[in-house]
């Protein structure tokens, strides 16, 4: 049995509506967080000639469209959440959407690259097929998408207030192929640490 479509509701509303009650909270205990790493590995294997045109897809405050901005990038924001909206406006001057995960509206062959930090698990499993076709749409042929998740057992549930799907790596790799992309690479982090120890699993996929 699936979700309905009140479940699906509701998962998106319970789960936006915690960050907008945390959203100063977040922001300030993520304003130094080092991703220098992922911000790396996704511009690294694009192959357009800058200014790289990129979605920050559940950007949060800002802190990396600011990056991407500093690095002489077109940055443009999506998230839920209003307050995360109105604060990566305000804190970056780029260009930010306020869509829900679960009804995007994206534009066609339009980003040399996707960065998807920390997000991609908040969307139920039966969606996310269909999240991540719209991704593999938006990108131009030859764009990269960059992910990272807590990774897990493929277990699904509550966290608290949030709601979280967590992948395994070959459970991930099967998800994102079967959109149509192609692995370039995948690591975990933090760096240098146990694999134990590293809860987050990161990867980097081709349109073709």
């Amino acid at each position: 049995m699936g979700l309905s479509a009140d479940e699906l509701a509701r998962i998106s509303a319970l789960t936006l509506a915690h960050y907008q009650d945390c959203a100063e909270d977040f922001r300030a205990g993520t304003r130094e967080h080092d991703v220098s790493q992922n911000i790396a590995a996704l511009l690294a294997p694009i192959q357009a000639q800058a200014p790289c045109r990129i979605l920050d897809f559940g950007c949060g405050p800002g802190r990396d469209l600011r990056t991407f901005s500093a690095l002489g990038h077109v940055a443009i924001g999506l998230d839920g959440c209003p307050r995360f909206v109105e604060m990566a406006r305000a804190d970056s001057g780029c260009e930010v959407w306020l869509q829900d995960f679960l009804a995007l509206d994206l534009p066609d062959r339009y980003f040399d690259g996707v960065f998807a930090n920390a997000v991609l698990f908040h969307i139920p499993s039966q969606e996310l097929p269909r999240v991540l076709r719209q991704l593999h749409g938006s990108l131009k042929p030859g764009g990269v998408l960059f992910s990272s998740n807590p990774r897990g057992d493929n277990q699904e549930g509550w966290n608290g207030d949030r709601y979280g799907a967590y992948y395994d790596l070959a459970n991930w790799r099967a998800l994102l192929t079967a959109a149509g992309f192609v692995e370039l690479q995948h690591y975990y982090r933090p760096a240098g640490l146990p694999r134990d120890q590293q809860p987050w699993l990161a990867s980097v996929w081709r349109r073709p």
